[in-house]
This record gives C-alpha cells, structure tokens and sequence, in this order.
C-alpha cells in the first residue's frame, strides 16, 4: 500500500497516472465483488483510500499553487 509521504514525493503527472490506475483497478474489483469472485473485500476499501488520498494531495497541490501565484 502507498502511504501519503511516498504520494507525496511523487509528481504531478506520476500522481495523476497512479490515480487512473487505481480507479481502474477499483472498476475492476467491483465488477469481482458483483460476480462473487473477489477474495478480500477489504481490497475495495483500500483502493478507494488509495484514491482519497492521491486526490488529497492534488487538491493540496492545486491550493498551494493557487495561493503562490
């Protein structure tokens, strides 16, 4: 799991292609969890924090970008 330091040391453009990943990777296991074939439910709940957290940082990003310039 990616924790927020390591997020945080990324790039913009990293951090954007890790959050389409993960949205991905989300669709997918729903699309398990539907079917029955998903072994760790708990697996849904971590992506979808793994996502809350990259959107933290870019909203972060963005605010502090917008306040400098």
């Amino acid at each position: 799991m990616t924790k927020a330091t390591e997020l945080r040391d990324m790039s913009d453009e990293h951090l954007a292609l890790s959050l389409k990943e993960a949205r991905e990777q989300l669709f997918r296991r729903r699309i398990q969890a539907q079917t029955e074939r998903l072994d760790s439910p708990s697996e849904l709940r971590k992506t979808r924090r793994l996502i809350a957290r990259i959107k933290t940082i870019q909203n972060e990003r963005a605010r502090a970008a917008k306040a400098a310039g």
